[in-house]
């Protein structure tokens, strides 16, 4: 019986014309039909015939060996006798790795040269007749390997399955399984032209079975044949996803309980995973190549493909989207590394092509893919703000004007994105308030603690807030709807800093009262959950000021948004308990504006008129803080008097050139109200601003404001800059080079004020005289602004109001207080010695002294007796006569006082100017005089004349 099984093995007709080719190829190897019996007993007895004793290991191993060269219909058996080989070498080299000893010694030596002539004689067979060997070796090889992974995964020596590289290194080093890998490659690299599915499912098969401990034969085989693998790894596990899914309920796709109905899609995971750290931009590819050829129209298969492409089948066809889909959930790096190319690829055609092939689909299973859709995005921890610009783009109704009476073609896309972006809402709402709260758990043990879960869709989108917010203001059909709702799951879920963030962005960014109001929704849903959302906002905005992140457009619109929020309030005052809430959050915003005071003071003073005008809006309508620091209360008061000056010049100017002069009005009306409620505020700001105003007003570059004119020392209009030519000549600067310049022998000198020699006379120009009505007006907005600040009631408590009169035709109070700051401050800059006659007086200005020509009549003898180098100083210049600063006396006269002229003393010479009095005291030649105006005498007659000096 046992010769009749033997020669039905050994007359097997597949394996026939392999035998006969090898022993064609080594005729040294043939066995006689007697010992080949013999050889066939022994192997299956494990007993030598010829010697009747017990085969060892090692001879057992080499006479499978000769059976299998010279009869290769027992290859299965001999394969599955080697098995028990390869284990004893495999175990043998472990334990003398655990013993330390010699790893050249022992049965690992003497299994080592059957292992090598084992796999010559399968590489060799391989090379020979690779359609009846390749996919026997491969299955087999494939096999053993990972039972020999799984079985001596536990040992000692053997790294954890999660060190890929020490596996790899370990088992490599071995005989037995590096011969077991080098068989599975040749086999693979055999079957690739024909039939590399075989060969693939062998791998996905024992991947499953014996993952994670096979996981170092997939990555080295995957990095032996990276493009082969990973598309026909992605190719059977579609294959058998198909096949799993018809046997129940089609192609539907379920999240949970993936390992029973797609047992290889694990594995497929797994594979890709692997392969992912070296081949991610060829896993990227492959995976959308399998979704466009999805998607295209099927062709007939051409001559070179292969008969079991997936391309080729319908049925495939359909199941790749769901399989991706499927694929995706279970790695979400498989989903990260193609979610950004997925989007750009999905172009209408696309989506017209994909709802195409989902409209077959049952309408539960539709539901599935698109639940799965939803776990995926919000599972998504990169390109979260792309994915949902694109579906916000595609949901977006389209306009009247765009789609006309017919329905737009691309209907069913906008409907079917429009239920994904709400389901998608809906499961993100789900999660941010379903987040299990490690406090609320366990609060007496803080360590044991579970943290809330995170959400990758909403962490990636917190670092988008402000274009999420650009958004969300377009004001589009449903869109800012979706966008806001979503704007406050994701504040909710980012805490009190995204949701300060949120709010800060849209009081920039927001344009009109329609867009603010998306600020004041966000702040009613957030409030419930959420307090001092206000006050942060607005400290994040003052952050932003200081940090100069803002433009001079943004930060102007910030500040009229936070204007308007003020400024609603008493709208919402006369609409009843209806605005009640928004009343409240505009008394918070109020509140919290007036803390920052002394932040937004400095933009007064902006380059930029729209940020100033929109700075002292705000400053007008936020009330006053309680308690503030004298120094900001008396710079910002300083700010907002120098910015009264400059709107009244902008108001000029406006109507000069005959612009709108509506903003500039407004800016200074603002102004007004906001120098009487800091007058109003307390004595210190009451003082500061009148006397601030009161300087303002006599400050010489305000003088064209209130009809005045600039004047040099002889009286005369000092020309424009824009008119006046630079001759390259300073009087200040030949002053200060006193000693240099001035020589006091010699001939004439000129006359400094009078011109430059050899470059003529200053040329007088004609000054443009102010407009009446415009002088007119600002008067009268001064004597306003001036008389309401008396008129407040800063000196008897009140803060933020002034106190109106009870008939509306009485003139308002004055305050005495207020009008002695107005006196006082008058005196100590009209008339400076008086204010400050009881101490030490500030010099005046410095008197240069130089010879001059005597005038035709001028007395040469000494005027009141006083010597004739001596210059009599007189406190005021006659009018009418000579230039200020340079007087000619006359003879001497009495007086009944010093500095007084006697009475019935004729009025002064046109030419020789008043008489001086006598007994004044005088400086001498080339000494500087304390005085504004001199009566200059020498003898010889000349005259010396004085000029004023800066210094």
């Amino acid at each position: 019986m046992l010769k009749d099984q033997t020669m039905s093995v050994v007359l097997d007709g597949s394996p026939l014309k392999a035998m006969q080719s090898s022993h064609t190829h080594t005729a040294q190897t043939a066995l006689s039909g007697q010992e080949l019996s013999q050889e066939i007993k022994s192997f299956i007895s494990g007993i030598d015939t010829v010697q009747g004793r017990k085969l060892s290991v090692r001879e057992h191993a080499r006479c499978a060996v000769r059976l299998l060269r010279s009869v290769p219909a027992c290859r299965g058996a001999v394969l599955e006798h080697l098995r028990g080989v390869y284990d004893e070498h495999v175990s043998a080299f472990l334990h003398n790795l655990e013993t330390e000893s010699d790893a050249s010694s022992g049965v690992s030596s003497n299994l080592e040269d059957i292992i090598q002539e084992v796999h010559g004689v399968l590489s060799e067979f391989i090379c020979l007749n690779p359609r009846a060997w390749a996919p026997l070796v491969s299955t087999w090889a494939v096999d053993l390997l990972g039972q020999l992974s799984s079985k001596h995964a536990g040992r000692r020596v053997a790294p954890h399955s999660s060190s890929l590289n020490e596996l790899l290194q370990l088992w490599m080093s071995c005989a037995a399984t590096r011969s077991l890998m080098e068989a599975y490659s040749q086999s693979l690299a055999a079957m690739l032209s024909w039939c590399p599915d075989a060969c693939v499912d062998a791998l996905l098969d024992t991947s499953v079975q014996h993952s994670p401990h096979f996981d170092w034969v997939v990555a080295h085989i995957g990095s032996a044949f990276p493009g082969t693998i990973i598309s026909r790894v992605l190719a059977c596990g579609l294959k058998d996803f198909c096949s799993h899914g018809a046997k129940e309920q089609g192609l539907m796709v379920m999240v949970g309980d993936k390992g029973s109905r797609v047992p290889k899609i694990g594995s497929v995971v797994g594979i890709l995973g692997h392969l992912a750290v070296h081949h991610s931009d060829s896993i990227r590819k492959e995976l959308l190549r399998m979704f466009q050829e999805s998607l295209s129209p099927s062709s007939p298969l051409s001559p070179t493909s292969s008969s079991t492409s997936w391309e080729g089948s319908p049925q495939l066809r359909r199941a790749a989207v769901p399989f991706l889909l499927q694929l995706a959930a279970m790695s979400p790096n498989l989903f990260g590394a193609v979610s950004a190319e997925l989007v750009e690829l999905l172009r209408p055609p696309v989506l017209l092509q994909l709802q195409a092939l989902l409209q077959g689909l049952p309408r539960e299973e539709l539901d599935n893919m698109l639940g799965l859709a939803v776990h995926l995005i919000s599972q998504s921890p990169s390109g979260g703000s792309r994915v949902l610009r694109f579906l916000a783009d595609t949901a977006t109704p389209a306009s009247v004007i765009i789609s006309g009476p017919t329905p737009s073609p691309h209907e069913g896309v906008r409907e079917g994105c429009d239920r994904l972006l709400q389901m998608l809402l809906l499961h993100l709402h789900k999660l941010v308030f379903n987040r299990s709260d490690g406090a609320e758990v366990n609060p007496h043990h803080p360590a044991l603690s579970q943290p809330k879960r995170l959400i990758p869709f909403l962490e990636e989108l917190q670092s988008h807030v402000g274009e999420l917010c650009a958004q969300t203001l377009r004001l589009e059909r449903k869109r800012h709807l979706w966008l806001h709702q979503l704007l406050c799951l994701l504040s909710v879920y980012g805490g009190p800093s995204v949701a300060t963030e949120a709010l800060c962005q849209l009081l920039t960014q927001a344009h009109n009262p329609e867009e603010l109001a998306l600020a004041w929704q966000l702040h009613t849903t957030l409030s419930s959950c959420m307090a001092g959302l206000i006050p942060a906002a607005v400290s994040r905005c003052v952050a932003q000021i200081h940090t100069h992140t803002l433009g001079p457009r943004q930060l102007r619109q910030l500040l009229l948004n936070l204007a308007a929020a003020i400024e609603s309030q008493d709208g919402e005052r006369r609409g009843g308990a209806a605005a009640g809430v928004q009343a409240s959050m505009a008394i918070q915003m109020g509140s919290a504006v007036s803390g920052h005071l002394h932040d937004f003071g400095p933009l007064l003073l902006h380059g930029d008129s729209a940020v100033s005008h929109a700075t002292v809006r705000l400053l007008s309508c936020s009330p006053l803080p309680r308690a503030s620091s004298p120094a900001h209360l008396l710079l910002l008061s300083r700010a907002a008097v120098t910015h009264f000056f400059m709107g009244l010049r902008r108001r000029v100017e406006s109507g000069k050139v005959g612009r709108d002069g509506g903003q500039a009005c407004e800016a200074v009306n603002c102004s007004v109200v906001l120098l009487s409620r800091l007058a109003a505020y307390s004595p210190l700001t009451l003082k500061a601003v009148l006397q601030l105003l009161v300087e303002g007003a006599l400050h010489k570059g305000n003088t064209g404001l209130f009809g005045g004119q600039m004047a040099d020392m002889s009286g005369a209009p000092l020309p424009s800059a824009s008119v006046s030519r630079d001759i390259g000549a300073s009087l200040l600067d030949i002053n200060c080079r006193f000693g240099t310049v001035v020589n006091f022998s010699g001939s004439v000198w000129s006359v400094f004020h009078a011109g430059v020699i050899g470059k003529g006379l200053k040329v007088r120009t004609e000054t443009q005289l102010p407009d009446p009505s415009g002088v007119m007006q600002n008067v009268q907005t001064l004597l306003t602004v001036v008389v309401q600040c008396c008129s407040s009631s800063g000196f008897d408590g009140s803060i933020n109001s002034s106190r109106p009169p009870s008939d509306p035709g009485e003139p308002l109070a004055i305050n005495a207080e207020a009008a002695k700051v107005i006196a006082v401050t008058l005196v100590e800059n009209v008339c400076p010695d008086v204010a400050n006659g009881g101490g030490s007086r500030t010099p005046g200005p410095l008197l240069l002294l130089s010879r001059a020509p005597r005038p035709p009549g001028h007395p040469a003898g000494p005027l009141g007796g006083l010597p004739g180098d001596v210059v009599h100083r007189r406190p005021v210049a006659p009018p009418g006569l000579l230039p200020p600063g340079v007087l000619h006396g006359g003879g001497p006269a009495p007086a009944s006082g010093p500095g007084q002229r006697a009475r019935g003393l004729p009025p002064p010479h046109p030419l020789r100017g008043e008489t001086a009095a006598p007994g004044r005291v005088g400086v001498r030649e080339r000494q500087w005089a304390h005085a504004p105006e001199v009566c200059l005498q020498l003898r010889k007659g000349a005259v010396l004349q004085g000029f004023l000096s800066r210094r």
